[in-house]
Formats: structure tokens, C-alpha cells, sequence
């Protein structure tokens, strides 16, 4: 059964799923395959570039494509690094950041493959979703798979809080031709709402909107889907005070 406010897309009829079809496959050939970021995919960020008497508030990156840093060359200047340096400036301690992420990582696959990578953290900031978007996984099954995704972690870390980053809004997405933008952006909205129900129903989890200005083509890579440093930086800085409140630091 369609979930509500999705049966206008089943009832788009054959013709328009002839054409969101083809303008899909259009978009994957046009679109460069970027690789991960490479380096470490950890490391520590100083407040003001000094050491610090306190330990350092541990963060981890858990997802997909974007929390491998696709778009960047290194973590340095991908979604981790941008965190970590927001985290320092903002709590004045340093933060220890790491990295468990993989393309194409559904949320299935982060809690099989990537969960039992993760080290001791303080807190857990979750990028998971568009690859929900592109399998069309039903909302609410999604909502039923970031709740199973948060015992995991809280099994693997015990009881650290989790931020879930939100649906980046793929509906103004430029590089998407209409109506297949259309139709993903209604459709990630979805994926999104179920976030705020996964968020709600269990404890010390916040999803946070993405708060990034997708309409400008400097927060992108050259693929014009994956962010680039400055998308990076935008969206960390958005999910950094989330991060800070849950850690009460």
C-alpha cells in the first residue's frame, strides 16, 4: 500500500514513469563518480590550534557517501573536519573525530558493516538517506530502520546521544532535471519526516533540518549532487549547536 502523500506518484501513470525512467538514467551516465575522501579517517582538533587541558569530546561520522567525504579530497575538508572545527570553536575543547562511512551505505548495510567499526564516542552524528531515496524505501520502513540503527550503536557505545543530519532538500537540487526532481524532492521529504518520528521515539536522538543553500553552486562538487568543501562546512556549522546541546558541553 502507498503510504499518504505518496500515491500521486503511483498514479503518474505509465507514460511519466517512461520518462522519470530515462531522466534518471540520464543523470547516473552524466554524473562523475567521485571517490571517497582519502587520509585518516580520524584525528584531533585543537580549540585555537593549542592543546587543552581536558579531553577531548569524542564525535563520530556514521553513514554514507557524504560522511566518507565524497566531494573533498580529504576529511580535513569534508563533513568530519568541518564538525570537529565548528565543536572546537563553539565548546572550546578538543574533539576527536572518526569516521565509519562507505558509498552506497543504506542504513541496513551502516548497521551490518559499519556500526562494529565504530570506537568509543561521546556522540554519534548520522548522514544516512539518499540512498534510501534512490532504492524509493518506504518511509515508514525507514523510520522502523533508524530506530534499529540506534539500538545498534547504543549496543556497540552504550548510551551516547545521536544526532540524525536531516534530508538535504534534493527538490531544488539544479542539477536535477524536472519532473524527476520534483518527484525525489516529495519522496526525500518523506524519508525525512520518518527521521523526525525515529528522532521522537527514542531518547537523547535529534534530527536536525539541513541547513544548506542548495540553490547556490558553490556548496557543491563537481557532480553537482555531493557537497563540496564549502556545502561541507555550511552543513556542519548547522548541525554543530545539536551536537554541543545533546553533549552538554
Amino acid at each position: 500500500m502507498v503510504g499518504r502523500g505518496f500515491g500521486w506518484i503511483a498514479g503518474l501513470g505509465v507514460g511519466a514513469a517512461v520518462v522519470l525512467g530515462v531522466q534518471g538514467v540520464l543523470v547516473r551516465r552524466r554524473t562523475p563518480r567521485l571517490p571517497e575522501a582519502g587520509g585518516d579517517r580520524q584525528g584531533v582538533v585543537w580549540p585555537a590550534g593549542e592543546a587543552s587541558a581536558r579531553s577531548p569530546l569524542r564525535i563520530a561520522v556514521l553513514g554514507e557517501s557524504t560522511a566518507a567525504g565524497v566531494g573533498v579530497n580529504s576529511h580535513e575538508d569534508g563533513f568530519a573536519g568541518h564538525l570537529a572545527r565548528s565543536l572546537a570553536v563553539r565548546t572550546g575543547r578538543a574533539i576527536a573525530w572518526q569516521v565509519a562511512a562507505r558509498s552506497g551505505a543504506n542504513t541496513r548495510v551502516t548497521v551490518r558493516d559499519l556500526v562494529p567499526q565504530l570506537e568509543p564516542a561521546d556522540a554519534v552524528v548520522v548522514l544516512l538517506g539518499v540512498n534510501e531515496l534512490l532504492e524509493l524505501r518506504r518511509p515508514l520502513a525507514f523510520e522502523r530502520d533508524l530506530v534499529t540503527l540506534a539500538a545498534a550503536v547504543r549496543r556497540r557505545l552504550g548510551p551516547v546521544p545521536i544526532v540524525l543530519a536531516g534530508m538535504a532538500p534534493v527538490g531544488r537540487f539544479p542539477a536535477l532535471p524536472q519532473p524527476l526532481r520534483g518527484v525525489m524532492g516529495v519522496w526525500a521529504a518523506g524519508l525525512d519526516r520518518a527521521m523526525v518520528r525515529a528522532a521522537s521515539a527514542v531518547r537523547d536522538v535529534r534530527h536536525v533540518p539541513a541547513g544548506v543553500p542548495v540553490e547556490s553552486a558553490e556548496v557543491f562538487a563537481a557532480d553537482g549532487f555531493h557537497p563540496g568543501a564549502v556545502g561541507y562546512r555550511m552543513w556542519a556549522a548547522a548541525i554543530a549547536p545539536a551536537v554541543a546541546g545533546l553533549c552538554r558541553v
